[in-house]
């Protein structure tokens, strides 16, 4: 059984570094949130909290230090470090797929993710209003994190807003957080009935390309 994944994305414009470690418990794993956006590294804090995952994310951009870049490049480097994790520990009955509601006082979120090697968002607000910014970031940058998630995770997500008031934004975007966070829990959940299986009934896939 493999506990820790390490995942380093570089490009011209950023190194990003992920740890995913499913041992005993850091107290000082929230610490080791280090992007420089610090309304985003407390959403972090959230997905891993409820996952039950230390999670590192570090970040070291270039000279443009853009929020959208982070969001999105930590988002498919986190992906990454999921999918990683789950298709090292199939053997063991990963569930690969679950659900979630995320709350906190008046706002409430569902997540539903599967991995299934297919890059899928569904992203609805419903009748709830996304502010345009909170804490200092805008919302679109925190969408960019759940598209950037999908592509690295290569999952299917979809996130409902269900209920969140104007003037509270940022316990829309805690419910969210939460809700993903809890999601990821149950899909990284073992079942030994599910040993060896996928998260779809099509089972892992074998791609076979030649260039002439």
């Amino acid at each position: 059984m493999a506990k820790r994944v390490k995942v380093v994305r570089e490009t011209s414009e950023s190194v990003i570094t992920v740890i995913l470690d499913r041992e005993t418990r850091d107290p000082a794993a929230k610490t080791k949130l280090r992007t420089p956006l610090p309304f985003f590294n407390h959403m972090l804090e959230h997905v891993q909290w409820r996952s039950q995952t230390n999670l590192t994310v570090d970040v070291a951009l270039d000279h443009f230090d853009l929020a959208h870049l982070v969001t999105e490049d930590v988002g498919i480097t986190l992906g990454r470090a999921f999918k990683e994790y789950v298709e090292v520990n199939m053997e063991l009955g990963i569930v690969g797929y679950g659900h979630a509601y995320g709350t906190i006082d008046e706002a409430l979120t569902r997540a539903v993710v599967s991995f299934e090697n297919r890059a899928y968002l569904d992203f609805q607000t419903g009748a709830v209003t996304l502010p345009e910014a909170v804490e200092g970031m805008h919302s679109e940058d925190l969408v960019a994190f759940f598209e950037g998630f999908v592509q690295g995770a290569a999952c299917t997500l979809h996130l409902d807003l269900i209920k969140g008031r104007p003037g509270h934004g940022h316990h829309i975007w805690e419910a969210t957080f939460r809700a993903l966070g809890m999601a990821l829990f149950e899909a990284l959940s073992p079942r030994a009935w599910r040993e060896g299986m996928t998260a779809g009934v099509a089972g892992g896939i074998t791609m076979r390309v030649e260039a002439t």
